[in-house]
């Protein structure tokens, strides 16, 4: 059976540029989400200075691995994968965090 996309229509029925243009949506809502991503951790950055708390949180950080971890075996996607990008993410705001102090 062919896998289905999102509006319903099976891989086999859409042409490689439709395809292709689907993928281009999907990266485009990846970044908005990294984009809505960023600018909650820059208000959580505000949080922290304003409460002098350090920037890194080990035990948050294990918590979004965690749930990364589970997300991934939920939609079937390579945990490590899902993982090596959160960590990315969070390394990525840290140090604008640290850069912002």
């Amino acid at each position: 059976m062919a896998d289905d996309n999102t509006d319903g229509r099976s891989t086999e029925e859409m042409t490689l540029e439709q395809l292709r243009d689907e993928i281009e949506t999907i990266d485009q809502e990846i970044v908005e989400l990294i984009a809505q991503r960023t600018y909650v951790a820059e208000s959580i950055a505000s949080v922290k200075r304003e409460r002098g708390l350090p920037t890194t949180d080990e035990s948050q950080e294990q918590q979004v691995m965690e749930r990364a971890g589970e997300n991934a075996a939920r939609f079937d996607v390579d945990a490590n994968l899902v993982k090596a990008i959160f960590r990315l993410l969070i390394e990525i705001n840290k140090v604008h965090q640290r850069e912002s102090r």
